[in-house]
Formats: C-alpha cells, structure tokens, sequence
C-alpha cells in the first residue's frame, strides 16, 4: 500500500488501506435505504439527484384549502382510478401512493383497506370522512408533470423543506460527489484482507445518492483521506475517516435530519463499521423549518466538511492516555460508578480481553468494551441505551 502523510494526520491513499472494524459502532441505517431502494431511486452523481428533485419542484404548486371542500371521484368504468378536486385547481387531481395514505389519516380512515377496495366504493367512503370529520384547513402539494398529482396533504403550518435545497447544500461542499472533491460516494471494504478501497466505480449497485416520490437520502465520505489515530495492539495505523449522511422528505413523510461521524470501512451492503463520534441533528417540519435548515443544519453540514480532524485525533489520544484502572477491584468499581450492571460490568472487562489480549485500563479501552458489548444487543434500546454511556464517557476527556 502506498502511503504519504499529509496535515492534521491525514493520509493521501492511491490504493486501499487496512481496518480494524472490530472497534466502534456498526451502523445499519444506510444499509437499510440500499436495500431498499429500486433501480429508480438510484443516482450515479449530485447533479442528476438534484436535476430530478429540482424539477418536481418547479412543477408543483402548494395551496391552502378547507379539507370538507375537497371532492372524491371515480368512474364505474375504471374500478382502479380515483381522482380529487381541489378548490382552485381546474382539472382533477390524482392522489399518490403517499398522498391518499395522508388523507385517510386525515379523516380517521384505514387506508390500507381504502386501497383495497374499487375505486368508487373507495370513493364513496373518503368523501363521507372528509364531509364528517371536523374541517380545518390543509396544505396541499400538487405537480404537473403531463398528469395533476397529488403529492402531499399536510397542516397548514407545515413548513415545507424541498429536497433539492438539501442536495443543494450538500453539492456546496461535494460538488458531483464522483471525484471532483474529497467527498465522494464511498468505496467497498474487501472481508478477505480487511482492506477498504476507495476507489469503486459508482454504479446502481454501489450508490448511496437515493430519491423518491415521497424522500431524499444520500451519505458521502472521504474515504481517500483516511486519519490515523493512534496504534492497534499490533502497531499497525488505527486509520479512520469521515462521512456524513442526511434526509429529507418535501411531502411530510419524515423529518429532515444530518448525522455525521467517522468510521473505519463501508461494506459492499452499505453497512457502516467502526463508528465512532456519532452526531445527528433532526428539523421537523414546522413553521420555521426553512429557517432552522438555513441557520443550523446547512451550516452544521458545511462547518463539520471542512473541519480539521485533530480534535477528534486529539480525543482518541487523551481517552488512551486516561487510565482509570489497573486492578480487578478497580475495574468493577468504575463501571458500576458509571451506571453499569453486575453482568454488564464483567461482559464488558471480557469484550476488552477477548480483544486486546488484556485487561483494560484507559477509558478508550473500556469504551471499546462498551461497544463490543452494545453490538451483541438484539434489542435496538439496549443497543443505544450501552452506546450512549460510551459516548458519555468519551466526552469526559474531550
């Protein structure tokens, strides 16, 4: 492997560099979308994500309406097709996938049943819970792309964040997302010699830039800077490096949010391994949504992209250097002092041994510990509630 050493500990990598994924978190989140997402949802680079969701946005129209003055149609001729008129719209209107499951929460109604049923009968049951429900006034989305769509029925207040706003801000720092800066759709980690290559064509397979109807994903790296932070027990580089991912949904179907971290390798299935330092920050949707995106989150985004790694550097250092402990009565009595059971406490001093091949002593150590212990929880509470304790004392020598 050729390696040179830049600043702030970073390596300039022209190949692929060794991991040790067996410390930190595994994080599954990114994995989940992979698997997920059809071939229509995939995008091979930045600027054909936001040329898509840019244009859905240029066609579509929000209006503000009374919900009693929204009327249902469907013809006897054509069991399967529903269409809506909408006050202030001169033709009818075709309700989404997405959108007919608002509307039938709206009103009370069990949308899954609705769709099951022909379309005027359908019909015939929405209207009567639009008419008896209570009114109040909803916020619609609609587009025009050669058919009127219903895309989104929302409160009034809802405060509408369109995805190409988010590619945007990302593009800001990422460019095409295919080489053009250091952040770029990550490489493949090879199981048979722990070695994570960046350098991986971006096909449909390998992507991480997805987008729907209804939402946007997408998760980058700099994966060709790796960091070094400290030695492994056999003197090899503990090499890490960082990524970001983040979401967003215009029609309601999900928070907008940004977690960003370092991690040691990205596995073909999109599986994150290593994660430590994990961030996230949530927008909901409300009043002044636009406003918090462009006051925190973008700001975030950017401020973490191009900030220096020797903070974190800095932090792995002095949690190794932070002993705590040197004997067996030690050991126990700083767990349990930091809210970890009996049991915990000894499969936690088992992780570290079964690891390092000895006790631990610093807080790295016994963070290590931590996380071993986390990962083995099937239940996804457990998981968090031993993670959080880790990041807790991590931050006890930041």
């Amino acid at each position: 492997m050729n390696v040179t050493m830049s600043q702030h500990g970073e390596q300039s990598v022209s190949s692929g560099f060794r991991v040790d994924i067996s410390r930190g978190q595994r994080i599954g989140r990114v994995s989940s979308e992979w698997f997920a997402r059809p071939d229509d949802e995939r995008f091979l680079n930045l600027p054909d994500l936001y040329d898509a969701v840019r244009g859905r946005a240029e066609c579509a129209q929000a209006r503000t309406v009374e919900s009693r003055a929204i009327r249902v149609e469907a013809a006897r001729e054509n069991a399967e097709r529903l269409a809506l008129i909408v006050p202030g719209q001169t033709e009818p209107v075709a309700p989404t996938h997405w959108s007919f499951g608002q509307l039938c929460t709206l009103v009370g109604a069990p949308g899954v049943y609705l769709r099951q049923l022909p379309a005027p009968l359908s019909a015939i049951n929405l209207q009567h819970g639009l008419l008896s429900h209570r009114a109040e006034l909803v916020k619609t989305l609609e587009a025009d792309s050669g058919r009127v769509e219903l895309r989104a029925v929302t409160g009034p207040d809802y405060g509408r964040i369109w995805d190409h706003e988010l590619v945007a801000a990302v593009m800001q720092i990422a460019g095409n997302s295919t080489g053009d800066t250091r952040w770029k759709v990550p490489g493949v980690l090879d199981w048979s010699t722990m070695t994570h290559n960046p350098f991986v064509d971006v096909t449909k397979d390998t992507t991480t830039l997805y987008a729907s109807d209804r939402d946007v994903f997408l998760f980058l790296v700099d994966d060709s800077n790796p960091i070094e932070a400290g030695r492994l027990p056999d003197g090899s580089p503990d090499v890490y490096f960082r990524g970001f991912y983040c979401w967003n949904s215009e029609v309601g179907s999900k928070t907008l949010g940004i977690a960003s971290f370092y991690l040691r390798a990205v596995c073909m299935n999109r599986n994150l391994w290593g994660v430590e330092n994990f961030e996230q920050i949530t927008i909901r949707h409300s009043k002044f949504a636009a406003q918090r995106f462009a006051h925190e989150a973008a700001p975030a985004l950017s401020n973490f992209a191009n900030s220096s790694p020797a903070p974190f550097v800095a932090g792995i250092a002095a949690a190794r250097q932070r002993i705590v402990a040197r004997t067996d009565e030690d050991r126990e009595s700083f767990l349990r002092k930091n809210g970890f059971s009996k049991t915990e406490t000894s499969k936690v001093i088992e992780a570290v041994l079964g690891e390092e091949n000895r006790k631990p002593e610093s807080i790295f150590d016994f963070v290590q510990g931590i996380t071993v212990v986390a990962r083995s929880k099937a239940h996804q509470d457990a998981r968090l509630e031993l993670e959080g304790k880790a990041r807790r004392l991590m931050e006890r020598v930041s």
